[in-house]
């Protein structure tokens, strides 16, 4: 199985890129909440999170085309890639989302970049941000625009899960991790 040690090893070999490596962690932080509701693997999962964008930061406009080979050689599990590839699904593949970790990556990539905006905006970062104020951000389609609010709401439709929970939940499990993911607020900085 994938642990969160060999997957850290993995990513850092080829992503320098200070806001992807961010990135990799407010997914793995959001998939590790995911797996503790689905009564799974949270650093299993969390491995996965990490390892999600591998090829993104060499290849961004094949991502995804350079990520199978290289893992798969590299010893990951079969799931464990197909995983990564799935969420991809119906913009760069068509490997649909089946599990409920694959379902679950596929929902919080997105996810995740709307919280850290949301987060960055606010004075206690995302110590204090509830799912309220992250519904009035989701709805407002001009703040993060870049993120795909359809593509969160089709992943939430797989999960068969409202936008509410899976929000809360991934808030909750990026919540005490806010220093390293850079979400203390704006009045921590300093």
């Amino acid at each position: 199985m994938l642990t969160l040690e060999r997957a850290h090893a993995l990513n850092d070999a080829v992503v320098t890129e200070e806001h992807l490596r961010i990135h990799a962690l407010n997914v793995a932080y959001a998939m590790g909440a995911m797996a503790e509701h689905f009564g799974e693997d949270v650093e299993h999962w969390q491995a996965v999170g990490i390892l999600h964008d591998y090829d993104y930061q060499q290849y961004p406009e094949e991502h995804l085309q350079h990520t199978e080979a290289p893992l798969l050689a590299a010893g990951v599990d079969p799931e464990d890639v197909r995983a990564i590839m799935s969420h991809g699904y119906s913009i760069l593949n068509d490997i649909r989302p089946e599990t409920n970790m694959e379902k679950s990556l596929f929902t919080v990539d997105e996810l995740t970049g709307i919280i850290q905006a949301c987060a960055r905006m606010r004075p206690n970062g995302i110590t204090d941000l509830e799912v309220k104020s992250f519904m009035k951000k989701f709805k407002d389609k001009k703040f993060a625009a870049k993120c795909d609010r359809a593509l969160v709401l089709r992943g939430c439709e797989l999960l068969g899960m409202d936008i509410r929970e899976v929000a809360e939940i991934c808030i909750e499990g990026m919540k005490p991790h806010a220093g390293e993911i850079g979400l203390l607020g704006t009045g921590a900085q300093g």
